[in-house]
Parts: structure tokens; sequence; C-alpha cells
């Protein structure tokens, strides 16, 4: 079910507030959080890197949650989209708002970048890779399960705390605090998507080598989000590709709802 701020419309019933919303925060994750890598990495290190990813979409989930649920990334999204939170269409809305918020941010970031004196952008630009791009030479395998697995947990946990599609209130937290995680976990392997606009955006601009890797990173993540709507419908309830699942402790009407027979009644009750 979409709950969302009340809409403002444009032509064709496109809703402004959340698409900008989109737009915006993908925007800016991509420039702070990728520009912690390509701008401040040899003085803040993989730490700061994954502190800059967690702090940007923490402060983003508290602005944009509310309005559009702050997914920024269109794995986040098709699990949404799975968990039947969203329609297709406004899943649709929300993936090319991303895709371009993704691709406008890697544009500013390279415009500021080129003002650096002997700042190199070519082959590098913040991108993800295997192999020879990846700082402990993790092969394409490695990569493939290790992008699925952190954007499995990524994605579960945006599923986990919130009940539709907003983000709202302490949710944030938990969501940020994850990708600070996952971006520990993954800068030494693949440089961490579990987000393909994010890795698409900067190779875009990158050059031949990143942009000859980036089909893993639009992939994997979005296995990773399907695993991951799949995986929460087992564990907290609901429907997701057919797979219906009371929630725990729902009360028995609940239960009806979403499919699952009541209760027998206690026995000796009239």
């Amino acid at each position: 079910m979409e709950t969302t701020a009340p809409t403002v419309g444009l032509p064709g019933g496109v809703d402004t507030r959340t698409v900008v919303s989109e737009f915006l925060g993908t925007l800016l994750l991509v420039f702070f959080g990728v520009g912690s890598a390509v701008l401040g990495a040899e003085y803040i290190g993989t730490v700061g890197i994954g502190l800059a990813f967690g702090f940007a979409l923490l402060a983003l989930a508290y602005a944009l949650g509310p309005i559009s649920g702050c997914h920024l990334n269109p794995a986040v999204t098709l699990g949404m989209l799975m968990a039947k939170r969203l329609s297709v269409r406004r899943a649709v809305e929300y993936w090319i708002a991303q895709l371009l918020g993704a691709i406008v941010g890697a544009a500013l970031l390279l415009m500021v970048a080129k003002q650096v004196p002997g700042l190199e952008v070519t082959g590098a630009f913040g991108t993800n890779g295997y192999g020879y791009r990846s700082a402990l030479g993790i092969n394409i395998f490695g990569a493939f399960v290790a992008e699925i697995l952190l954007t499995f947990l990524l994605v579960y946990v945006y599923l986990a705390v919130t009940r539709n599609l907003v983000l709202i209130g302490f949710a944030a937290l938990p969501v940020g605090l994850t990708l600070g995680l996952v971006q520990l976990v993954g800068i030494p392997l693949t440089g961490t998507s579990v987000n393909p606009v994010r890795s698409l955006g900067p190779a875009i601009f990158a050059g031949s080598a990143p942009m000859a890797q980036v089909w893993l990173f639009l992939i994997a993540p979005l296995v990773g989000g399907v695993l991951a709507a799949l995986v929460h419908a087992v564990t907290h309830g609901g429907e997701t590709l057919g797979i219906t699942r009371p929630a725990a402790g729902a009360p028995p009407e609940e239960n009806a709802e979403a499919g699952a027979a009541p209760p027998p009644p206690e026995a000796g009750r009239s």
C-alpha cells in the first residue's frame, strides 16, 4: 500500500514531490558519498568514506523519508515494489528520478574534481570494480556474491523498519547505520555499490574500464533486493510474489485479512 505525503501533480499524473525528492536525494548521496572517495580518500580513509555514505543517507532519510521513503536506490524501490508497497508506475517514476539524480550528482562532482590540480578521475572516480580494479583483487564471482549479500542487508532493513512506503521517525537511524556498515565491509572488496545508479553515474564519466565492469553492479544489487523482499515476506509477514505470511502476533482479524484462517474457538466457549 502506498502511503506518501499529499501529492502535487505533474502532467500525466506524476507526483512532483516524490519524484523531486528521489532525484534530489540521489544527487546529494552520490555527490557527498562518492565525493568523499574522490576528493577525501587520502585524508579520511575507508572508515571516513563509509561514515560519509551512512551520515548522508541518515540526514536525507530524516529530510526526505516522510515524502518519498528516501529510497535513492533502484534496489530498495524494487524491494518495495515486490512487497506491494507501491505501484509499478510509481516504481518506474522513482527509477527514472534516481538515475537522473545520480548522473547529475556525478557530473557536479566531476566539475568540482576538475578544479583540483593533479586530481586524476579517469579509470577511478569512486567507481566500483573487481579483479585488478578491486583493492583486495576479489574475482568476479566473489564480487557478485558480496554485492548481493550487502544489498540484501540494506533492503531487508528498509523493509523491516517501515510498514508502508514512507520512512519516518527513528526508522531513519538503522537505515543510515546499515549503509555505513555495508560500506565498511564492501569498500575493500568492490568499492561498495549496493545501488545500481550510484555505480552507473560515476562510471559514465570515468572511462572505459569502469564501464566494462559496471554491469555486475547493476545486476547484483537488484538480485539482492529481490531476495530481501522474499525473505522479509517470510520473516515479517506480508505478500511478495504470491508468498503470503501473517505478521507475527497479529490479531485474528488481521491474519484473516492476510489470507490466514483464524484460530479455532477455545474449548468450552459458545
